[in-house]
């Protein structure tokens, strides 16, 4: 085999090896265990790897990183629930609630069909605060050809978002107290 082709061989290894080591992070993490539960919980169980117990450790493993605080969202989930509650009229292009992101899909008002609106979220933290929430807002108009082309939005209006988002937060918390 000449050294190029050896390279080839290691770095294919090497990202197989990757690969596999973040295989044993894949398991859903959304099973917790209920308060009262003495039964271990398949997330507490020991991971196996073709590579010996805690498998190899690259860019620091499980060790290496702090205890996992909770269950399956990884946002604070009054902002999670508010921010679908609130864009639920929207199509849903993408969410993910480990990063905190929700992605919907181009929305056109039924009383104004030249325009059409797409809103990105961003849940930023654990904690249930003003800046742990921001919001992107497009716009597009159709031009004279029919052509959708991005049009202005009014800075006011993702604030408005964020802040109807954070309302609504604030009344899941409070119900959920109750």
């Amino acid at each position: 085999m000449h050294g190029g082709g050896r390279a080839a061989l290691l770095a294919a290894l090497g990202a197989l090896v990757i690969a596999l080591q973040g295989c044993q992070y894949a398991e859903p993490e959304y099973q917790t265990r209920r308060q009262g539960d003495t039964a271990p919980s398949p997330v507490d169980a020991p991971r196996e790897s073709v590579l010996g117990p805690g498998g190899l450790a690259i860019l620091g493993g499980p060790e290496a990183s702090e205890p996992d605080e909770g269950g399956g969202v990884a946002v604070n989930s009054y902002l999670w629930r508010a921010s679908l509650d609130t864009i639920s009229f929207m199509p849903l292009t993408s969410a993910d609630p480990f990063g905190g992101v929700i992605i919907t899909d181009w929305y056109s008002p039924p009383e104004t069909r030249a325009e059409r609106f797409k809103v990105t979220v961003y849940i930023l933290g654990r904690d249930l605060r003003a800046d742990g929430i921001r919001a992107a807002v497009f716009r597009q108009r159709r031009d004279n050809n029919g052509d959708w082309v991005d049009a202005a939005v009014k800075d006011k209006t993702a604030l408005d978002l964020e802040n109807a988002i954070l309302t609504r937060a604030r009344q899941l918390r409070i119900a959920g107290l109750r």
